[in-house]
């Protein structure tokens, strides 16, 4: 299992190498450092290139992924990479696709307020068209220990029970409890959907899906959660959230096909979010689908959360 972490010289890639180690100690991930060279182009702010430039700038990427190695402690395996490219989104879709990484990690802008995400140019373009899912480190973001729980957000609208899947198999290979939430806005100019509408959907999705094994019953909790406020950014608030937790959400259904595209809710809750989030692709399979039996999920009673008045 390997994961391509777009790193970068400043806070924003430490962010990005802290969870990345997270979710490598979970699972005894390879983690592939990625630093992303400008190519030489008559559109780059220099051209044509300054004889030795090229060399210069080598040097110090490579001076940098050094750098970068020397954060990930001894029992984690990486490596590091240096790629060429005029997009350095696309550069890194290319490297993680190349490498066979099952994930690609990159840290949010170092604009953002602590713990919280701002979304930087090279984030907003993977956001938008990685064909892998795409782990997102809220700025400030330390924890090295394995992740402890994985939130999965479904919407209401198609493409929940596919999202679901994937929760239940990210869940299962880290062996990590899972918790499915729904998000409602009840304030004026919000969603119509009541909390009820929330509940009934939530245990629709997780009954039509397919399920686990029942020898994995004692690996698997699933708990279910609807959190609402006057806002979705409230509704994300009122969640109860662990210091080792992820949250799971899908793309939108503009998304092309195996692509990844997020959404304007997905954006709203991104940025109210303080744990890391995993958007994936739209109809992503997961790499432990061929597991998944008919079989109903042990799932526990809806419980409702409420942003404070």
């Amino acid at each position: 299992m390997r994961y391509v972490v777009g790193y970068a010289a400043n806070a924003r890639g430490g962010d990005a190498v802290n969870l990345a180690v997270a979710l490598a100690r979970r699972q005894g991930a390879t983690l592939d450092l990625v630093m992303v060279m400008p190519q030489d182009s008559p559109y780059n702010g220099v051209y044509p290139p300054v004889a030795g430039f090229g060399d210069i700038l080598a040097r110090q990427v490579s001076e940098w992924l050094d750098e970068g190695l020397a954060l990930i402690p001894d029992d984690v395996q990486a490596q590091a990479h240096i790629r060429r490219g005029e997009s350095e989104a696309e550069a890194l879709i290319a490297a993680a696709e190349e490498l066979g990484a099952v994930l690609l990690v990159i840290g949010a802008s170092s604009t953002g307020l602590f713990k919280r995400f701002s979304i930087g140019s090279v984030a907003g373009a993977l956001l938008h068209a990685s064909t892998l899912p795409v782990v997102l480190a809220p700025s400030g973001y330390s924890r090295t220990r394995p992740i402890t729980r994985l939130t999965c957000a479904l919407g209401t609208r198609a493409g929940a029970e596919d999202v679901l899947r994937t929760g239940i198999a990210m869940a299962r290979r880290r062996e990590l409890p899972l918790r499915l939430v729904s998000l409602v806005a009840l304030g004026p100019g919000e969603s119509e959907a009541t909390v009820h509408d929330a509940e009934a959907h939530l245990r629709a999705v997780a009954e039509a899906s397919q399920g686990v094994e029942a020898d994995d019953f004692d690996k698997l909790r699933v708990d279910v959660v609807v959190g609402h406020g006057r806002s979705i950014e409230d509704a994300v608030d009122a969640l109860d959230w662990k210091k080792g937790e992820i949250l799971l959400i899908g793309s939108s259904r503009l998304a092309q096909n195996k692509s990844i595209f997020l959404g304007a809710t997905a954006n709203r809750i991104l940025r109210a979010l303080p744990v890391p989030m995993i958007v994936v692709p739209r109809n992503y399979v997961p790499l432990s689908e061929e597991l998944f039996h008919t079989t109903a999920l042990p799932i526990v009673a809806p419980e409702t959360t409420e942003a404070p008045k």
